[in-house]
């Protein structure tokens, strides 16, 4: 079965995101941003012991649970306080949008041999639509789920941290 790959590093390199996406919900909203935030809080965030960006907060719309940062999306105004308060900057202004929807992967509203159009629309060749097969050999890679895999280079693993 087809799963979508996010090379993350590659998704950052982008100047500009112009991602789109077929999930009727969000049609202004590229979907990637809800998968770039999640990516970012799993795998890029340093676990700070004194959580700056959760101490600053406005509205506690962001906590940590299990060790990982969660953004509330009712309780975010988007003040990008979080996002200064980050000493190593992994909290990037484009990935905290106010309006967001959540990336359902396309899954059931694919048909046979379909791509996703955020696959058709990345530029910066990030995000396929592969078989786990195709990447096994590569480092850094990440499975989220039973339909998502990422190519990221995780700072918790390099400091011996397990997850």
């Amino acid at each position: 079965m087809k799963k979508l790959f996010i090379d993350y590093d590659k998704c950052l390199s982008c100047k500009k995101c112009n991602v789109k996406c077929s999930y009727f919900l969000h049609p202004e909203n590229n979907g990637i941003t809800y998968l770039r935030e999640e990516i970012a809080f799993l795998f890029a965030c340093r676990r700070c012991e004194d959580h700056p960006c959760i101490n600053v907060c406005p509205t506690s719309a962001l906590i940590r649970e299990k060790g990982i940062n969660i953004r509330s999306r009712f309780l975010c105004i988007s003040c990008k306080s979080c996002m200064l308060a980050c000493p190593f900057g992994t909290i990037l202004p484009d990935i905290i949008p106010y309006i967001i929807g959540k990336c359902d992967l396309c899954l059931g509203r694919l048909k046979a041999n379909e791509i996703p159009v955020c696959v058709k629309t990345a530029e910066c060749d990030a995000i396929k639509f592969i078989e786990e097969e195709e990447i096994e050999k590569e480092e850094n890679i990440y499975k989220i789920g039973d339909s998502l895999i990422v190519k990221v280079y995780s700072y918790i693993n390099s400091y011996g941290i397990k997850k």
